[in-house]
């Protein structure tokens, strides 16, 4: 079919591109922020506009037919282009209101930023903070946050990166679990001492492992995925859990333990795209935040 001599309304294409990407449309109208109802219909009107069927259905699953598999490879052009706009458009921006998406970790989303997001505030109270809170790397590229802050640097050339602090990480555990233990006996001789680990558990064991602490599987009575579940699993005495400093300092009560350990050392990168950052309200929030976070190393 020749595509090209076919006019596109945008929002269908959108509708039939994150559908074809999500593989439902109940994923696909929850990352849109549509109704699963008007999100169906959008790709329905795609298809009798084309006069072709775009997908089958496999139970709840949606599976692209041959010749939605040819469209989708043009309507990603068509998506990464009207991506490129959208950069440019809120990179030319000069206005010092609206909204800036901020992807962070749960335990630093919880702990540490409310309160640079309340100082942020009274200095633009126009700018609204869309807090991001997750452990997974959001990809800047497609607009999932505005600014990220991360443990890693990027790679992408597209991005712009800022060092902004190196701080280290513990083991910590609640005076009342210190009082009770059962606590490691050495480095080498963990005992019976209980550990929250953060999924996937074999990795851990190997990290802590490579840090001298020599863990068995039998010494995590807890596991999850939530850094903000773990910290609060180790507040509550259920056993020891491995923390930054950050969140460490403004958690009043916390002990640190086996101070043979060696600490492990994490590096904050503040990442924004490079035409982002010449938004006036993204620069302010970026700056804003790389100052209350620690400003310059070294």
């Amino acid at each position: 079919m020749n595509w090209q001599s076919i006019r596109f309304d945008w929002n269908q294409v959108r509708a039939f591109l994150v559908t074809a990407e999500e593989g439902t449309l109940s994923a696909a109208a929850r990352a849109l922020g549509l109704t699963q109802p008007t999100l169906g219909r959008q790709v329905t009107a795609l298809e009798e506009e084309l006069g072709v069927a775009l997908f089958e259905r496999d139970g709840r699953s949606l599976i692209l037919t041959p010749a939605g598999l040819e469209l989708l490879e043009h309507v990603r052009v068509m998506g990464e282009a009207a991506q490129q706009v959208s950069l440019s458009a809120t990179g030319q921006s000069q206005s010092i209101a609206g909204p800036v998406r901020v992807s962070a970790g749960d335990a630093m989303s919880a702990y540490v930023l409310p309160k640079i997001i309340d100082d942020l505030h009274r200095k633009a109270p126009a700018v609204r903070i869309e807090l991001i809170a997750s452990n997974q790397i959001s990809d800047l590229r497609r607009r999932e946050a505005d600014i990220a802050i991360r443990h890693v640097r990027p790679t992408d050339p597209a991005l712009y990166a800022r060092l902004i602090r190196e701080s280290d990480a513990h083991l910590y555990a609640s005076p009342d679990y210190v009082r009770r233990g059962p606590m490691p006996k050495s480095l080498t001789d963990p005992g019976q001492a209980r550990f929250i680990g953060m999924d996937p558990l074999a990795r851990m064991i190997d990290f802590f492992r490579q840090n001298g602490l020599m863990v068995e599987d039998r010494n995590f009575a807890f596991l999850t995925d939530s850094s903000v579940a773990a910290w609060e699993m180790a507040r509550q005495g259920l056993g020891i859990c491995v923390m930054g400093e950050e969140i460490a300092s403004v958690t009043p009560g916390m002990v640190r333990v086996l101070p043979d350990f060696l600490p492990i050392r994490v590096q904050m990168w503040l990442t924004t795209h490079r035409e982002l950052h010449t938004s006036r309200r993204i620069r302010l929030v970026f700056d804003h935040l790389a100052e209350a976070l620690g400003g310059k190393i070294g």
